[in-house]
């Protein structure tokens, strides 16, 4: 399962003067879904069910 939009990747990257490797999308929701499943670790760890940016 994806959790980016790789033409929106691309396009970021494009603005920046860069070009996009076919697998690179697919390492960035990689990285999203190690930071999410941080998130919530973090906020269970506080006795929260609720997730919030200083999760992260």
């Amino acid at each position: 399962m994806s959790y980016v939009v790789a033409s929106a990747i691309k396009e970021l990257l494009k603005k920046h003067g860069m070009m996009c490797a076919g697998d690179f999308p697919e390492a960035c929701s990689k990285f999203v879904e190690e930071g999410v499943i941080g998130a919530a670790k973090r906020a269970k760890e506080n006795g929260r069910v609720t997730t919030r940016p200083c999760d992260l």
